[in-house]
């Protein structure tokens, strides 16, 4: 079974593109043939692994706006395990277009179902708000990934998220459920970073993943060379985080 994983928050800046993009990196290292939807119109994953808008031919856009079949998109990033669906600026229009047409919040759960069963993990890299492109990833997705950078305004707006994740399960995709939430940009010496800590466990009892996210200028550097934590810097503490996050999610079904 292909698992399709959500990484959504709608505040921005906590890490949801740099999660992305080094949890697949990571799996598909193991062998685990992986696809990335870049669903922001912002395209940072897709920038961040090294594609600028001159290399994209087709994007998510086309696909949802049926224009063209997801295949025709699909770009490989490393070998035959690593696959990405870009984005670009467009799909900030798209949305508009896709207002009024029918099946609205079905869109990329039609689009995943053509190729899905290619794939042994599927993560889409939702947009920092909780607009359509949101709904249609927690719509297309069995479970959802949620960052929480370890700032005490990052928790604000989590109560909306939990209300929106509920309101799709109950409407549009009873299959949802929360994978967890991870803890990113860690400073373990801060008495606030605690805080949050154990606020994060009062709004997700059980389910916080032990691997936490450190603040790192090797994560904060890699996107703009265009590679993952691993290929950058694989003896990082970046790198070291995300491998234990991995491992937990390929831990838990």
């Amino acid at each position: 079974m292909t698992r399709i994983i959500s990484i959504v928050n709608q505040k921005g800046g906590v890490g949801k593109t740099t999660t992305a993009i080094n949890l697949l990196d990571y799996l598909s290292q193991r062998n685990k043939k992986v696809l990335l939807v870049d669903l922001d119109p912002q395209a940072n994953a897709t920038s961040g692994l090294g594609l600028g808008p001159e290399k994209v031919s087709l994007s998510v856009y086309e696909i949802l706006t049926g224009q063209a079949h997801p295949r025709q998109a699909i770009i490989e990033i490393k070998n035959q395990t690593f696959h990405l669906i870009p984005s670009s600026v467009d799909l900030a229009g798209g949305v508009i277009e896709l207002v009024n047409q029918e099946n609205r919040e079905f869109r990329l759960l039609n689009v995943l179902e053509k190729i899905k069963e290619e794939y042994e993990y599927i993560v889409i890299d939702c947009p920092p708000s909780l607009n359509l492109l949101t709904v249609n990833g927690l719509v297309a997705s069995k479970e959802v990934l949620i960052p929480v950078q370890a700032e005490y305004y990052a928790l604000e707006g989590l109560g909306q998220l939990l209300n929106t994740i509920n309101l799709i399960k109950l409407d549009l995709n009873p299959d949802l459920k929360i994978l967890g939430a991870v803890v990113t940009m860690y400073e373990q010496r801060r008495r606030l970073a605690q805080e949050v800590w154990l606020e994060l466990y009062r709004h997700f009892p059980g389910r916080i993943f032990r691997s936490v996210i450190p603040r790192s200028v090797a994560l904060a550097e890699a996107p703009s060379f265009g590679k993952s934590i691993f290929d950058y810097a694989p003896r990082s503490k970046g790198a070291k985080a995300y491998s234990r996050l991995a491992k937990e999610i390929l831990e838990t079904k």
